[in-house]
């Protein structure tokens, strides 16, 4: 999970791009998350929800990945702890893709905003909600304050001293 993605859509603008996460095919990467179970029956229009909301530009790849789940039982056998899941990965040839250092994502993230709102509030509500969840990220938790330090007012500037009383 990086903010790896420009947003010229929803949390900027085609003058002024945001960034949103995506899945980052980095190697060695994992990601702790939820995992949506479809209704049986609902799968094609699931996907076409999906497809509709999150492929509209070709910024994902859809993949299907063998996805561990929290809480089953060490000794059970590997297909009962993993599941086959449609994952929306970054297209790392797009020409939105973005990865850069935390520093720079922070720069763009503290100042833009697009039809959807401000790229930092984006940024603070999954952090709150990944938290909610017990899913707390070191990473993204080390970028929001990072945002939060920039978009704070500046202290005021101490009074001049004019010397003693009555001088």
């Amino acid at each position: 999970r990086a903010f790896c993605l420009r947003s010229i859509r929803y949390r900027g603008t085609p003058e002024a791009p945001g960034l949103v996460l995506a899945l980052d095919p980095a190697p060695e990467a994992d990601c702790r998350g939820l995992l949506y179970r479809v209704a049986p029956g609902a799968e094609a229009e699931t996907r076409a929800y999906l497809r509709h909301r999150e492929m509209s530009n070709l910024s994902y790849h859809e993949v299907m990945a063998r996805v561990e789940l929290d809480g089953a039982d060490p000794m059970a056998p590997p297909e009962d702890r993993a599941v086959p899941a449609l994952c929306c990965v970054m297209n790392v040839s797009h020409e939105n893709y973005a990865p850069m250092p935390l520093e720079a994502q922070a720069e763009i993230i503290a100042r833009a905003a697009g039809p959807a709102g401000r790229n930092r509030d984006y940024l603070h509500n999954t952090v709150a909600h990944l938290r909610e969840l017990g899913l707390p990220d070191e990473e993204l938790e080390r970028l929001d304050r990072m945002v939060r330090a920039r978009q704070a007012p500046p202290a005021p500037a101490p009074a001049p001293d004019t010397g003693p009383e009555g001088a």
